[in-house]
């Protein structure tokens, strides 16, 4: 209630002056209270000075001329007033008495039956419950301030963890519409059906989860590193809900994959650079050698063993050359040009392999040119060495290989080249791109070598994830010119 040393401002909404002097005199009698009281009796003029937002409480009679206290207490609620109001009537009534709680009305009062006793019993009640609706509603509103706004994707969920409310974050972490993941379940957008399958059983157990490490899958099947946390609340009206947060660490994922494979490619450079010049010494000295007995040895059979020698000497000359190229940073031209335009020139180069597999192709361009600095024919080499992986990977008839341009951030551009093919496994991911790491029969493990080191040199970002049996994901993120 208000503090003692202020009146308690009441408009009382009443057609019937009689019933309004009845109903102030009594206001009046209540000891040790002030009271400013007002009188109404215009139900327009009533929504008006309630807009004014002028009183504490608010006593509205159920019969207004051709409009009632029911439509009053409706119209006022629906203008944001938070102030108690009271409905009057005639006669006990036991449905108008839940309608007026139904609409907003805070109680309810027959005429007849008021005394001063129920008067300050109602006034009361209704300044203590208005004061503990306000303070509800303004938390609410905080909370809600907090959760709309929240960098991090936060959700409650009901049973099977489809989601009953989410923030604008999570819309945006998986590219779907609120209406949208109002329909669907957390667990559909699992890139792991077994570690789906993991959450719902330490759920089951436990009834939460904290800081779990998931890859999630938004609209454009795009991979998440995400950090999961959901804990099951039973709330005091009895309903309940699973509440979760989601921290996506993709970009940190992405950091420190690239950190690592560039301080793995700095080392194996070092290395090769060493062990080019402990080779080629030696090597120096044996040309120098078969080229001094060349003109001593004439027989026939000796000068066919100083060839082998020669020629196998010049073999490892070049696989030096060949290693050092793949360790130093690719000799670019930058010219602005259209994604669009090279990839369409790598498909043409692979257009005969994805034919004779038929294999079917899903592009995905934006409606204007990609246009980014790049070597254009070196970075057709990169793209070409990942789509030819993609359709040795995959099933001959049932193949898909899908190649989508984003621009998800505004100065940024990603290739995404996804693939259902066989996958690979989680222990070679972070070894593809090494010189002569293959899995391959017959491969050389150059081509991805290769393709690091030109995207490297286009300042191009690269991601990769897999599973086995489902496929892989090639993602780069080129800057926009």
């Amino acid at each position: 209630m208000l503090a003692s040393n202020l009146p308690t401002r009441i408009l009382i909404v009443e057609d019937d002056q009689d019933d309004f002097l009845i109903i102030e005199a009594c206001i009046k009698d209540i000891p040790d209270k002030k009271f400013q009281i007002e009188w109404c009796y215009n139900y327009e003029e009533a929504i008006q000075r309630i807009g004014k937002r002028m009183y504490d409480v608010y006593f509205v009679d159920y019969l207004l001329g051709e409009k009632t206290g029911l439509e009053l207490v409706r119209e006022a609620i629906a203008m944001g007033t938070e102030e108690p109001m009271v409905l009057l009537t005639g006669i006990g009534n036991r449905q108008v008495d839940v309608q007026a709680m139904n609409v907003g009305a805070m109680d309810f009062l027959v005429k007849s039956e008021i005394t001063t006793e129920k008067l300050e019993r109602s006034i009361r009640y209704a300044l203590e419950r208005s004061a503990y609706i306000k303070a509800l509603r303004v938390n609410e509103r905080k909370f809600r301030n907090i959760f709309e706004r929240s960098k991090d994707a936060v959700f409650l969920t009901g049973d099977d963890l489809v989601f009953r409310d989410v923030n604008m974050a999570t819309c945006e972490l998986f590219k779907y519409g609120k209406e949208e993941l109002l329909k669907m379940s957390l667990y559909n957008l699992f890139a792991r059906k077994e570690a789906a399958q993991l959450l719902r059983e330490r759920l089951s157990q436990t009834g939460e989860v904290e800081d779990l490490e998931v890859e999630l899958l938004t609209r454009t099947k795009e991979r998440r590193n995400c950090i999961l946390s959901i804990s099951f609340q039973v709330y005091a009206n009895g309903e309940n809900n699973n509440q979760g947060i989601i921290h996506d660490i993709t970009n940190l994922k992405r950091i420190e994959r690239a950190t690592f494979q560039i301080e793995k490619l700095r080392s194996t450079a070092m290395l090769l650079r060493t062990l080019a010049h402990e080779v080629r010494n030696p090597l120096t000295n044996i040309n120098l050698s078969v080229e001094q007995l060349k003109p001593e040895i004439n027989t026939e059979d000796a000068n066919i063993y100083l060839d082998i020698i020669a020629r196998n000497c010049g073999r490892i000359d070049g696989l030096i050359s060949e290693l050092l190229d793949l360790s130093r940073p690719a000799e670019i031209s930058l010219q602005k040009t259209g994604l669009q335009e090279i990839i369409d020139a790598t498909l043409a180069a692979a257009s005969d392999r994805i034919a004779l597999k038929n294999i079917r192709l899903e592009l995905a361009y934006p409606d204007r040119p990609a246009f980014v600095m790049a070597d254009k024919d070196k970075l057709k080499i990169a793209l070409l060495n990942i789509l030819i992986n993609a359709v040795e990977a995959v099933p001959a008839q049932s193949g898909v290989i899908t190649i989508s341009i984003l621009n998800e951030q505004q100065q940024h551009y990603k290739v995404l080249i996804n693939d259902n093919g066989s996958g690979i496994p989680e222990e070679n991911i972070s070894r593809i791109f090494e010189p002569y790491f293959t899995s391959k029969a017959n491969g050389f493990g150059l081509g991805l070598a290769a393709t690091w080191n030109i995207l490297q040199s286009h300042r191009a970002g690269v991601d990769v994830t897999s599973q086995l049996g489902e496929g892989t994901s090639f993602m780069l993120t080129f800057e926009q010119a």
